[in-house]
């Protein structure tokens, strides 16, 4: 039984449709739906005092960003009836989403496609690809 839909959003069309999925799935099955944001962000870098400092400023701003696109649509989607939360993290979104389906038992990840360069990515898209490798639980890729 799904208890739980996590859904990678960014606010572009695919995650977009992927999040109406997810939203009309739970609506049918009394399950929650937790709307995952995440922040690419690579750690390995050498970075002077300066620029870390910088560097933490902005990793402030971009959570601010990512909030004003998260909070507007969690909130629309509570006022529709639904159970929802929300998590904005900084990494790699196959690692988060799958840590996440890992700590939610009954969980499912729903993630759109975004075609690229080669037929496999255009199929699916290289973040459904590499979900659909390594995550713990079922994974649906919108179109």
């Amino acid at each position: 039984m799904i208890k739980t839909f996590i859904v990678g959003y960014d606010s572009t069309k695919p995650s977009e449709r992927a999040l109406e999925f997810a939203t009309m799935a739970a609506k049918g099955r009394g399950a929650a739906v937790l709307v995952v944001h995440v922040l690419e962000w690579s750690p390995y870098s050498f970075l002077t005092m300066e620029e870390i400092a910088e560097r933490h400023k902005l990793r402030e701003k971009e959570v601010i960003r990512a909030r004003a696109v998260v909070d507007p649509v969690c909130d629309k989607l509570r006022a529709d009836g639904l159970n929802v939360s929300s998590e904005v993290q900084y990494g790699d979104p196959a690692e988060i989403l799958c840590d996440l389906a890992a700590k939610h038992e009954g969980s499912i990840i729903v993630v759109g496609r975004k075609g690229t360069s080669n037929l496999a990515s255009r199929f699916m898209g290289t973040l459904g690809i590499s979900l659909i490798q390594a995550s713990p639980v079922p994974v649906t890729v919108v179109p």
